[in-house]
């Protein structure tokens, strides 16, 4: 008696073309959330703004907030790799550095990268955090995350030698919280107008001049 095996078959064209339509939606639900805010944004617009139907968006994204998540995670990291901020290469390698100079530089250069990739989103989300209790949670975990990683970075600066005369790792962790958060990011390169490079430097001197010793 012959087994019949099922196999599921998944076309390669049809796979890459789902994940264009995701990407378009993404990119759509970016700017919309970010131009006119996460509450005042809705699904039909997002699909109306993608060139799809209302019904793709739903497919692809059960809800709002499932979508905004995406859009955000995306954004942060820089691809669809599933590999969180604490083991890219780039964060890893500020915390190796010995150098204090060059150790602000690379730590600048990738948060930098990061904020202006997804500050944008994550400012919006706080926008609409006093309404949306779903954007409220998402703020309290990505403080967290956040918190949790730069406690990581002012640690090993710590072990490393590096830091200021009396200052600890706690201590200059909470600082970089501050000094390289998406709310400083926002106030001087959108409100403020610097450029992306007016950013960097002063964030890199700032943090060289008050969390790291002279080199």
């Amino acid at each position: 008696m012959n087994e019949q095996v099922n196999r599921t078959y998944r076309s390669p064209r049809r796979a890459e073309s789902a994940r264009q339509t995701r990407e378009l939606i993404r990119a759509a639900a970016a700017r919309l959330f970010t131009d006119q805010g996460i509450s005042a944004t809705t699904m039909r617009q997002i699909a109306k703004e993608a060139g799809v139907a209302e019904r793709t968006v739903y497919t692809a994204f059960p809800t709002k907030t499932a979508l905004f998540n995406e859009v955000v995670d995306v954004r942060t990291v820089g691809d669809e790799l599933p590999i969180p901020v604490s083991d890219r290469a780039e964060f890893t390698a500020a915390q190796a550095e010995t150098d204090p100079t060059k150790a602000a530089r690379i730590f600048v250069d990738y948060g930098t990268a990061l904020l202006e990739r997804a500050g944008q989103l994550v400012m919006a989300a706080f926008e609409s955090s006093g309404a949306d209790p779903d954007m409220r949670e998402f703020c309290r975990r990505g403080a967290d995350a956040t918190a949790a990683n730069l406690r990581t970075v002012a640690q090993a600066w710590e072990r490393n030698g590096m830091l200021r005369d009396g200052l600890t790792a706690d201590a200059a962790a909470a600082m970089l919280f501050a000094l390289a958060s998406p709310h400083v990011h926002q106030l001087l390169r959108r409100d403020q107008g610097w450029d992306v490079e007016s950013y960097r430097d002063w964030l890199t001197s700032t943090i060289a001049t008050t969390v790291l010793r002279d080199s």
